[in-house]
């Protein structure tokens, strides 16, 4: 068995199995996870749609780290969605704050993501909410049954809801638990009659993908741009930060890496760029917002300053002249929801090969062992 090119074998000798494994897995997980929300569907909704109802109801949605990131990319969306107030705080930020960001006599929905739900600010989040909240709700989404998270999310006004097993990633980077949480945000927060044809739009892209660009991508990883940034636009901001996340975690630190918003990034950031930079672009597909990403596309080909542009896309476009593009297949009329999957797994894939390129260790990758896959050496202070 082959992952990203990669023979068994030479995955384990370069410590990289599971990363590789759990980057290409997580078309057949999303199918997984979409029959488990199916499966689930008549318990879910007794929970929540007595919850959307309430009137000035708040949405949080939480996490540490890329757990986080799930919130920061849907926000928008979900927004929209539902026309009620959704914001994106993350446990770190709502541990060390919490009477500043929970507000008692507002009806708040926590929703909580994460991985293995055992991070000190996951349980101490759910603890502070039941606490300072007189109205409180809560909804876990997490990928391991033993962990605390899920332990405490069950009784009364809390849901937990499960992923895959496969989902729970052995490798140190959050992959498949990602996307499989926010593909399950998606679901329950921005319902839509047809979710499953447009997400099998988001396999068929995401597998094409992996097919057809993985080598493209490690050609742009061989050549070890010191520096990455990642730019979007809307729910693709968020995302951008989760890609940034990815390749500072996998190559140790020694990528260093941004992320803004096409528009944010001229007041300042831009400032970064160099013939060592990298540009990660993602484009989106709604027409308004896709001006201002090709703008800046054109900007920075004109400046004649960034190494290399790489810009991921729905769409084949005269304009999209770029040292390397990623065109998803299949999906040129896609909401922007959709393509959140396959172009965080691009992201991954890069993050991936460029550790690789480096020599480093993609499922263990922090040499002097003081990042750890749960967090370590948090302490959490009574209130």
């Amino acid at each position: 068995m082959t992952y990203l090119d990669y023979a068994e074998t030479d995955l384990n000798n370069l410590d990289a199995y599971w990363t590789a494994k759990e980057i290409q897995q997580q078309p057949l997980v999303w199918e997984k996870a979409l029959a488990n929300l199916i499966a689930n569907k008549t318990q879910i909704d007794a929970f929540l749609k007595p919850i959307l109802a309430i009137k000035n109801l708040r949405i949080i949605f939480t996490g540490a780290g890329t757990s986080a990131f799930v919130g920061t990319s849907i926000v928008p969306a979900v927004s929209a969605s539902l026309g009620l107030r959704v914001e994106a705080i993350a446990t770190t930020d709502l541990v060390s704050n919490p009477r500043e960001f929970f507000q008692a006599d507002v009806p708040t929905l926590l929703v909580s993501f994460a991985r293995s739900g055992n991070s000190p600010e996951s349980v101490a989040t759910v603890d502070y909410a039941d606490a300072l909240l007189k109205e409180c709700y809560q909804l876990a989404v997490t990928c391991n049954a033993d962990g605390e998270l899920f332990k405490r999310c069950s009784g009364k006004n809390k849901f937990a809801l499960l992923m895959p097993e496969e989902t729970n990633d052995v490798g140190f980077a959050m992959t498949s638990s990602f996307s499989s949480m926010m593909l399950t945000a998606l679901y329950l927060f921005c319902p839509t009659d047809d979710f499953r044809q447009k997400l099998q739009h988001s396999i068929f892209a995401t597998e094409s993908l992996i097919n057809s660009h993985n080598t493209a991508l490690k050609a742009v990883a061989l050549k070890k741009y010191q520096r990455v940034i990642y730019l979007g636009s809307g729910v693709f901001r968020g995302l951008a930060q989760e890609g940034a996340l990815k390749l500072l975690e996998l190559t140790d630190g020694v990528a260093v890496s941004s992320f803004d918003s096409p528009l944010g990034f001229r007041h300042g950031p831009k400032a970064i760029v160099n013939n060592q930079t990298l540009v990660m672009l993602f484009v989106s597909n709604n027409p308004h917002t896709r001006k201002y990403d090709l703008e800046l596309l054109k900007e920075l080909q004109a400046d004649q300053e960034v190494g290399q542009i790489v810009v991921v896309s729905a769409q084949h476009d005269s304009q999209l002249i770029a040292d390397e593009s990623v065109v998803l297949q299949g999906m040129e009329k896609a909401q922007d929801i959709f393509l959140l999957l396959p172009y965080i797994v691009c992201a991954q894939i890069y993050a991936f090969q460029h550790a690789l390129a480096i020599g480093n260790t993609p499922d263990h990758p922090s040499s002097s062992g003081t990042i750890n896959r749960v967090v370590q050496g948090v302490h959490i202070h009574v209130l």
